[in-house]
């Protein structure tokens, strides 16, 4: 599982039929350590319900084709968890209810 925070959705109104009313979200590959992005971008299928600026954590490859929402879908990265607080070291780095 990689951590990652949402900076938005991808719609596309031509893809193959298995992803029709699937959600895209557009995900930043973040460091725990500071919560910062790191550059790396992936596209994801949204399995949660997650919203731009949260925090989520997601799988890719074969992982990703194995949720109720998933299965048997052409994705190759989905977003399966919600982060709600984050703890590094025996410190919280992470509150989702402290985000701005």
């Amino acid at each position: 599982m990689v951590l990652a925070r949402v900076t938005g959705n991808v719609v596309s109104s031509a893809k193959e039929p298995r992803l029709e009313g699937l959600k895209l979200l557009l995900l930043e590959k973040i460091d725990p350590a500071d919560m910062k992005g790191t550059g790396e971008y992936v596209v994801a299928l949204d399995t949660v319900g997650a919203g731009e600026g949260e925090v989520v954590f997601y799988v890719s490859g074969s992982s990703a084709r194995q949720t109720g929402l998933t299965t048997g879908k052409p994705g190759d990265a989905a977003v399966i968890g919600i982060v709600d607080n984050l703890e590094m070291d025996g410190s919280i780095v992470y509150r989702k209810d402290d985000r701005t």
